[in-house]
């Protein structure tokens, strides 16, 4: 069945430009971009491009991704504000994949439910955290989430904690591909004006290190074993460093940011000039943390 039959005209956006669905502001346009609204409407337009065998690939908010100048040849599907509905019983916080992190983290707080503070902050969705098991601050996903509710190409499944095999900024999900439709928290009772300070108190100190005024798509680089990436960049003299519009932030050295007008290519160029002159220094070789998407 035609994606034109399973979505209105207005979840349906050809041509769309990427730049607008990330938070680098960098990307040129896709084929499509599509937005279903719920669990069902995304497996019908995921088997719809299975068994086309067109491709196609899945995006939150779009907030470690870095896509191409040319765009994406293909159809994106965004689950965001699009699928972001949210539900409790008790300790259980129950959502849709494409809510934001602070929305569910103030959801929990308006609740008096402790354990999502680390999240408040994390500029992702529900769906986006759970694939990558984000973190900040000591905490990660894999310390909330009870059970996903994933989409494959077998159907839809359940997976508990355990099944979903968190690691470093990595599950199960990274290597499967599966899709996270919903899924539920276990967190625990606490007191609200606790849990306001601490997510103040966080979301305070990541005003004061990271570079938030700017476009970005959070931290650049992965923790290298034994370093931080931020100050390896640092020590190698490359505070404040540009290729045409992208600039290591002045703020803080493990971020590359958007200072105005940057491109893919010229956020690829500084990736590669700080990788060669890190590990020319130091001989530590910084992998990317953000995920660079190829035209084709």
């Amino acid at each position: 069945m035609p994606l034109q039959e399973l979505l209105r005209p207005d979840q349906i956006l050809p041509s769309e430009p990427l730049k607008n669905h990330t938070s680098f502001r960098i990307g040129g346009p896709a084929d499509l971009l599509v937005l279903p609204e719920n669990a069902k409407e995304l497996a019908e337009v995921l088997e719809c491009l299975q068994s086309g065998k067109e491709r196609f690939m899945v995006i939150g908010n779009g907030s470690n991704l870095l896509f191409s100048d040319l765009g994406f040849r293909g159809t994106v599907i965004k689950i965001a504000k699009n699928m972001s509905l949210a539900s409790h019983q008790g300790v259980f916080l129950e959502a849709s994949a494409g809510i934001s992190l602070a929305a569910l983290a103030a959801k929990a707080l308006s609740l008096g439910l402790t354990g999502l503070e680390f999240a408040s902050g994390i500029p992702g969705t529900l769906g986006g955290a759970i694939f990558m098991n984000a973190g900040a601050y000591g905490g990660e996903m894999k310390d909330v989430v009870a059970e996903a509710s994933v989409i494959t190409p077998d159907g839809a499944r359940s997976l508990n904690a355990s099944d979903l095999k968190f690691g470093y900024r990595h599950s199960a999900l990274s290597d499967s591909g599966d899709i996270v439709a919903s899924a539920k928290l276990k967190l625990a009772p606490g007191d609200k004006e606790e849990i306001s300070r601490k997510m103040d108190d966080l979301n305070s100190r990541r005003r004061d290190k990271q570079p938030l005024d700017l476009p970005s798509a959070g931290s650049t680089f992965k923790r290298p074993e034994g370093h931080f990436a931020g100050k390896l960049i640092m020590d190698a003299g490359l505070r404040g460093f540009s290729c045409g519009g992208a600039q290591v932030s002045q703020k803080h050295c493990g971020f590359v940011v958007n200072k105005g007008g940057a491109s893919a290519k010229d956020v690829l160029e500084l990736i590669k000039r700080v990788q060669d002159e890190v590990e020319k220094q130091f001989g530590v070789f910084l992998e990317t943390e953000i995920k660079i998407v190829p035209e084709k």
